[in-house]
């Protein structure tokens, strides 16, 4: 009798990825809905790396920062567009910040996204320079 029946050596048995996934979408939603403004940057950051992860260990992509630097930039995109089309021009000051819900949440996003595509160009530039 085997231990495992049906899994051999070459396959993992479990990948860590999906907990992080569902954890970093949890912790965004809590985040941005309630408000709390470093739990939906925490899990936004959470949410896009393990994103950038899963699809490196399962090949479709060869390195994550390329996929760190999409899901930052189409979330910040994404935010700004939201801005622009839902709230007047004088919304957007830096002493609203932590006036108006949607603003703040936003800006929660964004800040997340800013950070993904600097943590996906940091990585980029720091694993050109490795020889």
């Amino acid at each position: 009798m085997e231990e495992q029946p049906g899994l051999s050596d070459q396959y993992r048995t479990a990948s860590p990825w999906p907990v992080f996934v569902a954890l970093g979408l949890t912790l965004s939603e809590i985040g941005v809905f309630i408000g709390l403004f470093p739990v939906a940057v925490f899990g936004l950051i959470l949410f896009g790396g393990s994103i950038a992860g899963i699809l490196t260990e399962s090949d479709y992509a060869e390195r994550p920062w390329p996929t760190l630097l999409a899901v930052g930039g189409i979330l910040a995109v994404l935010a700004l567009a939201i801005g622009v089309f839902q709230l007047p021009m004088s919304a957007f000051t830096v002493a609203n910040i932590g006036e108006g819900p949607l603003f703040t949440r936003l800006v929660a996003v964004v800040v997340a996204g800013v950070i993904m595509m600097a943590m996906g160009g940091v990585g980029s530039l720091l694993e050109r320079t490795k020889v």
